[in-house]
């Protein structure tokens, strides 16, 4: 199989860590403080800062345990439905069914991949409890009409952002605007801490839940208050999190950069599509393929070097682990036909022609 042991290959994604990043790891390794500790403490600090305008944060081990933890800080669990995009990650409800809640899925739209407001609606019952969007790719999903039905129906918002770190809607970080926010810090997210997550919410008694939960229950030590986890986030990855703090700004305007240059000479695809007042991040620079795209992905890999993906070729309610029967056209057609290139700041003015010039040589008329 291709791979990135070729030189000249272009990996659909790439961590970008330095000798910053090292040089952090091993002033915790020196300090023998290599559990959570005060380089977390001002990682949560210095995250609310940067990314979500002040709100507070909590570091977890993951952006999976930042959902299910989230979602049972504000108090969803047994008997409750929560709505959430059927095209996205699995991890988005698989935390809703850890919290013995149950997943409903709704159609996304289909210009910016995040869930349809309209679907939102027609799935609400009277065991709805919450609405968790994803911002998809890096792209906000319509908070505004989603809180409007959130609070027409004293629903909680939740918002899944693992990609979509800095994204705005009309001025407006994302992050900021549900009860909690994820944001996930995996290795191939925009920045990292080699493994990781973080919430974001709005009020003291979810975080102090969250804080509880993801530590054995407990404040001080040996005083149990509730059944908790150990979701701990190390010193040693809250200080990679906070180099790559410093950088992520300057990821995230290179990434716009090159998204655009691809924007503005791909000729047959469907770009991305950018919705009015959105900031998007370029998580994945998606497009349409309308024929043909696993043979698109095969011949960019072998012929031509270049490394994408296709997030996601199933739909969740289709996995063996949720198995439901829905109507989901945009859904269904989505995953058919997205392609994501890569647009990572490490990228060269040479690798984005090789792409360009790859891509519209496959896509033309088919050949």
């Amino acid at each position: 199989m291709i791979s990135a042991s070729i030189p000249n290959f272009i990996p659909a994604a790439r961590p970008l860590i330095g000798d910053d990043e090292r040089r952090a790891v091993d002033a915790v390794l020196v300090s023998g403080q290599l559990a959570q500790g005060n380089e977390v403490k001002l990682f949560e600090e210095e995250f609310s800062q940067v990314l979500v305008d002040g709100r507070s944060a909590v570091a977890v081990n993951s952006g999976t345990s930042g959902l299910h933890l989230g979602l049972l800080a504000a108090g969803i669990g047994p008997g409750d439905e929560v709505i959430v995009p059927s095209f996205t990650f699995a991890a988005t409800a698989n935390s809703v069914a850890l919290t013995g809640a149950t997943p409903i899925f709704a159609d996304i739209e289909p210009d910016h991949y995040c869930l349809d407001p309209d679907s939102v609606e027609a799935a609400i019952s009277s065991r709805t409890a919450g609405i968790l969007p994803v911002h998809l790719y890096g792209h906000p999903a319509n908070m505004p009409s989603l809180q409007r039905i959130a609070t027409a129906n004293g629903l909680k918002l939740f918002e899944d952002a693992a990609q979509a770190h800095g994204a705005s809607l009309n001025g407006e970080r994302v992050g900021s605007f549900g009860d909690f926010a994820m944001f996930s810090l995996y290795p191939t997210k925009n920045m990292t801490s080699g493994e990781g997550g973080m919430v974001t919410m709005n009020s003291p008694e979810i975080e102090r839940r969250m804080r509880l939960l993801r530590n054995q229950g407990m404040e001080r030590q040996y005083e149990n208050e509730l059944v908790g986890f150990n979701a701990r986030m190390t010193n040693i990855h809250a200080a990679i999190g906070r180099v790559q703090l410093t950088k992520i700004w300057g990821w995230t305007e290179q990434r716009r950069q090159n998204a655009a240059f691809l924007s503005e000479h791909l000729t047959n695809v469907v770009i991305p599509k950018t919705a009015p007042g959105a900031e998007p991040v370029y998580h994945q620079y998606t497009i349409r393929v309308l024929e043909d795209r696993d043979r698109i992905v095969a011949a960019l890999r072998d012929e031509h070097h270049i490394g994408t993906g296709v997030y996601y070729p199933i739909p969740n309610h289709r996995l063996p682990s949720f198995q439901q029967a829905l109507d989901l056209p945009e859904t269904e057609a989505a995953s058919q036909q997205v392609l994501s290139l890569p647009v990572h700041p490490s990228l060269t003015s040479n690798d984005l022609e090789r792409i360009v010039s790859a891509v519209n040589k496959l896509t033309k008329a088919g050949s």
